[in-house]
Order: structure tokens, then C-alpha cells, then sequence
């Protein structure tokens, strides 16, 4: 094969030969690649669940707190003072368990996906490295480094 027709890969791997380094399986690190793609798709997927699940929580507690605002304004005491003192304590307390109670949600919900997004990037990364390192070792047996 002349200069002139070689490819631009065989004169990478004649560098790569030359300079003895280890030979990879190509197709190994392509589907180590692809795996890496579809694990980060998966990863994405996760997180947009979370986000659009962490939106409806948001929207939850928006609307609560907008009915809890329409009870405040149609609120009209009467009665003793006992009484509407209880009422409006009776009231806080509903909208202060309901805003906790919806922050308990969202936080648990945005644990739970980021959990499971890291567990599948991570899971991802210690497969992708065992894959590279056993594509170097099978194709690595036949190159020597040239000295």
C-alpha cells in the first residue's frame, strides 16, 4: 500500500503501532460508546421526570395556597373572640401542615430522582470502564512497544 492510498486510519494506527501502543478493540469501544449514550438518555429521562413531577408538586402547593388565600378573604368573623381566634388558628395551622406536608413531597421527590439519575450514570461509568479496560487487554496481547 503506498503513502498516497492509505487511509487516514492506517496512518493512525501505523502512528498508534509505532509508538506501541496497545491495540483496541474498535468495535468494543463503539458499543461501549453507544451504551454511554443510552445510559445518559436514560439519565436525562430520569431527571425531566423529576422536573415535571417537582413542577406539579409546585403547582399543587400554588393552589392550595390560593384556596387558602380565598378562605382568609371570605373569612368573617363573628361570634366571641374565642371563637374567631380559634377559627383563624384552626386555619393557620391547615395552611402551615399543608405547605410542610408539600415541601416533605418535593424534597423526597427531587431525592428520589436524582438518586435514581446518579445510580444509573454511575452504574454506567464502572461497566464502561470495565468494557474499555477488557477492549485494551483482548486486542493489547499483540502489540509490543517498538524500542
Amino acid at each position: 500500500m503506498t503513502k498516497e492510498s492509505q487511509s487516514f486510519v492506517d496512518i493512525i494506527r501505523q502512528f498508534g503501532s509505532d509508538l506501541g501502543i496497545p491495540k483496541v478493540d474498535v468495535d468494543k469501544l463503539v458499543e461501549t460508546h453507544r451504551k454511554n449514550f443510552e445510559a445518559f438518555m436514560q439519565t436525562v429521562l430520569v431527571a425531566s421526570d423529576g422536573v415535571k413531577s417537582l413542577a406539579t408538586k409546585q403547582k399543587e402547593m400554588i393552589d392550595t395556597a390560593s384556596v387558602a388565600l380565598v378562605m382568609a378573604r371570605n373569612f368573617k368573623p363573628s361570634g366571641d373572640q374565642q371563637q374567631i381566634l380559634a377559627k383563624q388558628s384552626e386555619m393557620a395551622r391547615k395552611a402551615l401542615d399543608a405547605a410542610i406536608d408539600h415541601t416533605r413531597q418535593t424534597a423526597d421527590q427531587v431525592s428520589e430522582s436524582s438518586a435514581e439519575a446518579l445510580k444509573i450514570a454511575s452504574d454506567r461509568i464502572v461497566e464502561s470502564i470495565a468494557e474499555i479496560r477488557a477492549s485494551f487487554e483482548k486486542a493489547g496481547g499483540s502489540s509490543k512497544p517498538k524500542t
